[in-house]
């Protein structure tokens, strides 16, 4: 008879005890660890790469959107209505030459910024505030006690195996995969469908001062160029399956960020970065189509005769993948309703913006904003268990709203508070009153 295979992992198995765990670094995920943290509790953050930034820097999103209400008024000037964490680590990213000034984005405007000094200012704020950092490490199983309590997470590093143990612990890995882990209730977008990826690159060497004068101040491309793209496409020497396109000058000179690819499958289909063969298609994918509009651009586009590509996202940008159940859900009609609530968290103005086809679709706030309620990060089951950042429990098109990068600051600052506050009160998560977080953020700057 054969021997059994058996998984073996013979190094030693290392312990860690935390107040708050938090599992992922992005924008969601710093906030809340550096919130916590600033409470005087002991907070650990565990990321999978080696730096923070989660899509705004490994998906090279570049931009600090959800900052600015949206409008049609001619004197249109940018109009700021989200502050708190977000505002905080704009002024030190632009303290340190990381952030453009406001730029246009079609209605509303934008932030560009340097996705090093990003990973820097991030690095400046967990350390001020005393976060345990664990880079290179990848959560791989869920710590439970009665099938329903968390109390932390089996953490994979090349060291070997951590148990990290937690009084609460923050899933902020973007893809609610603490939930999911947990058996907890979970979707993925609309019955399955989810918005598709995008490569995002980055274009040297570009005449910017003869870009702008020719396209205009406005990052979203005008008409003519979508024309050309759509030419470009149907002639057969290019693959540019999307035909609206956001191109933004940045801190750099000479430098153009480009939101331009629409990654599909071989076989059509919008991929869902949860299933291994669709990550791995949209990279591949994705770097070939980058390719092809940054030699659209070279041929046709004024000022980007001697351009090259510069550099890629680390990974696909992922829009929408699993979102967590939620106490509470974020509805279509609230977002475009600009609907308020007593327990409101975070406020967001941003459209919604619907990535499918040639064309993205957009539905502006004008001079409004929602509000996004703390049940919306409190997951339907389970304890000690919270959720910060686009896993949020929000509406198919509602979360292609309210997952950019203004509000994920946001999100993750109120949920650091919440934890803090749940120690604090010995409570539980879930029997927290939004307008009490919301009490403690205004007095920590958030102006809601």
């Amino acid at each position: 008879m054969p021997e059994e295979i058996m998984t073996v992992d013979r190094r030693d198995r290392l312990r860690i005890d935390t107040d708050v765990l938090v599992i992922g670094a992005g924008a969601a995920g710093v906030a809340a660890a550096t919130t916590a943290a600033r409470q005087g509790l002991d907070v650990t953050l565990v990321e999978r790469y080696g730096f923070a930034g989660g899509g705004a820097v490994a998906g090279l999103s570049g931009t600090v959107c959800g900052l600015y209400m949206a409008s049609d008024r001619r004197d249109n000037r940018p109009e700021q209505v989200v502050f708190g964490f977000a505002d905080e680590f704009c002024r030190r990213l632009e303290a340190s030459g990381g952030l453009t000034a406001a730029v246009a984005y079609g209605k509303t405007y934008t932030r560009v910024h340097d996705p090093l000094i990003w990973r820097e200012t991030a690095d400046g704020f967990l350390a001020d505030s005393g976060v345990r950092i664990i880079y290179h490490a990848t959560a791989i199983g869920v710590l439970m006690e009665g099938g329903e309590a968390v109390e932390g997470l089996t953490v994979w590093t090349k060291q070997g195996l951590i148990d990290i143990r937690a009084r609460v612990v923050v899933d902020a890995s973007g893809d609610a995969d603490v939930v999911a882990m947990a058996g907890l209730s979970s979707f993925v977008g609309d019955q399955g469908r989810v918005q598709n990826p995008t490569m995002i690159f980055r274009l040297l060497n570009v005449d910017t001062a003869r870009f702008l004068a020719a396209y205009g101040h406005d990052t979203i491309m005008p008409d003519r160029v979508s024309a050309l793209i759509r030419e470009a496409n149907a002639s057969g020497r290019y693959a540019l399956p999307r035909a609206k396109i956001w191109l933004f000058t940045t801190t750099r000179p000479g430098e153009l960020m480009c939101n331009c690819t629409r990654i599909v499958g071989a076989d059509g289909r919008e991929l869902n970065p949860l299933f291994h063969q669709d990550f791995t298609e949209a990279e591949i994918r994705g770097r070939l189509q980058a390719r092809d509009y940054a030699r659209f651009f070279r041929e046709h586009l004024t000022g980007c005769e001697d351009a090259f590509v510069n550099d890629t996202g680390v990974q696909v940008g992922v829009r929408q993948t699993r979102q967590a159940e939620g106490v509470a859900r974020l509805m279509n009609a609230d977002v475009l309703a600009a609907r308020k609530s007593a327990d409101g968290i975070a406020r967001s103005p941003w459209p919604i913006e619907l990535h499918a086809g040639e064309k993205p679709k957009v539905e502006w706030i004008l001079d409004d904003y929602y509000e996004v309620p703390y049940g919306c990060f409190v997951p339907a089951m389970g304890e000690n268990l919270l959720v910060a950042g686009r896993c949020l429990s929000a509406e198919h098109e509602a979360v292609a709203s309210a997952r950019v990068t203004a509000q994920c600051f946001s999100y993750g600052h109120a949920i650091g508070h919440a934890a803090a506050l749940a120690l604090r009160d010995n409570i539980s998560p879930r029997k927290l009153a939004g307008a009490d977080i919301r009490m403690v953020l205004n007095a920590d700057g958030a102006q809601l």
